[in-house]
């Protein structure tokens, strides 16, 4: 047997055919021509993972900074493009978890609303301390996401109808804890400084180089740790590779942020906000339950197949309340950030396009609607392409009913390659 190839009867899929996250431990052939080629026999499959969302990115970029050089890739709208996009993508993780069951969650958007109305609430009338108000946030959310689940894992409603019949009365709920046309300050300085507030410049770069030493360090260990197995690994110039992109691309974003962009020379504007290291570090915990415990090989079992990750020992309904939990916290985290970045919170928090945008950003990451296929960081690359949208037209001047009807024709794009990509999938056997 060829020392490049793998005879294995271990599935890197779960019941159902869907991808369990662990597929990088298993390669047919790890010689560097066999993953080019089994990668493009994915994308033929109609396995495009982040592709489209990559693409998407790089040409919307391209696009808008030819029709703006003077504005769109200067550091201050780079600043604010970054800090615009953390409440949608913090959403749409949340919403990955729901999403990979093949469920939806509708009341998302507005359950952020509740959870910092409450948050809101605390700070101006009782004048708790910020960590107490976030704290009672979170907590709100993760409770309501209880309720929701149960709803949808023990009852057995479907996710659809529970989710609408929420959206209803959560703003109903907001609504009750603000006041009719009221608007509650947040003027807390830690909350603010979330979104308003930049990193120390010298504490970002050390932070920017510990993210790749260690990344770097994770991932030549696990290739020293095969090699001695004796296990499939992929060539060293792949994982070079890895770590060149994601090192270029953190001490990039770092080193443009380090710029003053301050409009005046009597302030001083340089700097990583702070809300940026908070998706970082979602992104990577999430990643991690995901990918790498039996929680997350559990949440792609049931939503591959829930009839076979039951008779396989799953707890499925455990794992249908679990995600709306977890989607529900998110989006607590999620209100958080857009009460920081506006300063105050309304009746009409995280109602409108809120949850439009979040499930948008994570089926154009590459998560399918149909469940099983997706991961977290399909919800920070599609959390980029809506915010670059947003970014590029309103630097365009663009009218808003052609914003509205720009934005619904790239989410529907994205949907539709979903479709398309699931149904190529299916008919290649992938």
């Amino acid at each position: 047997m060829s020392s490049n190839t793998v005879s294995t009867t271990t599935s890197d899929k779960e019941p159902g055919g869907a991808p369990a996250g662990f597929e990088g431990d298993r390669r047919d052939d790890t010689s560097l021509g066999g993953i080019v080629r089994g990668y493009v026999d994915r994308i033929r499959g109609g396995d495009l993972g982040a592709l489209p969302a990559v693409l998407g990115i790089v040409v919307l970029g391209i696009l808008f900074a030819a029709l703006r050089p003077e504005t769109f890739l200067t550091p201050l709208n780079i600043t604010n493009l970054l800090v615009q996009a953390v409440p949608i993508t913090i959403l749409a993780m949340g919403l990955v978890f729901v999403l990979l069951l093949g469920e939806i969650d509708l009341s998302a958007g507005v359950v952020s609303g509740v959870a910092a109305a409450v948050m809101a609430q605390l700070l101006a009338e009782a004048g708790a301390p910020w960590y107490v108000a976030v704290l009672a946030a979170i907590v709100t959310g993760a409770v309501i996401g209880l309720f929701t689940g149960s709803l949808v894992g023990v009852i057995g409603i479907p996710s659809f109808v529970v989710t609408l019949a929420l959206f209803l009365g959560w703003q109903g709920v907001t609504l009750r804890l603000i006041g009719q046309g009221g608007t509650v300050p947040v003027r807390d300085p830690v909350i603010i400084g979330v979104s308003n507030q930049n990193l120390p410049v010298v504490l970002g770069w050390v932070l920017a180089l510990a993210v790749v030493l260690v990344y770097a360090a994770l991932q030549l260990n696990r290739l020293r740790r095969q090699r001695s197995r004796g296990l499939a690994s992929e060539p060293t110039v792949i994982v070079v590779g890895r770590i060149v992109i994601i090192a270029a691309v953190t001490l990039g974003i770092t080193a443009l942020l380090s710029i003053d962009r301050a409009l005046s020379a009597a302030v001083d504007l340089a700097g990583i906000p702070y809300a940026v290291p908070l998706v970082v570090v979602l992104l990577l915990v999430l990643t991690f339950v995901l990918g790498r415990t039996s929680f997350g090989r559990h949440v792609y079992a049931v939503g591959g197949n829930a009839e076979a990750a039951r008779r396989a020992g799953i707890n499925v309904t455990r794992i249908r309340v679990s995600v709306f939990v977890i989607a529900s916290t998110l989006a607590a985290i999620s209100g958080i950030a857009a009460a920081s970045r506006l300063g105050s919170v309304t009746p009409g928090s995280g109602a409108g396009n809120t949850l439009l945008y979040a499930v948008g950003a994570a089926v154009i990451g590459g998560t399918s609607l149909f469940g099983g296929r997706g991961r977290v960081r399909d919800a920070l690359l599609g959390g980029l392409v809506v915010a670059i949208i947003a970014n590029g037209l309103g630097l365009l001047g663009v009218q808003a009913y052609l914003n509205f009807i720009i934005t619904g024709g790239v989410l529907l794009l994205a949907a539709s390659v979903d479709a398309l990509a699931r149904r190529r999938a299916a008919a290649t056997g992938h």
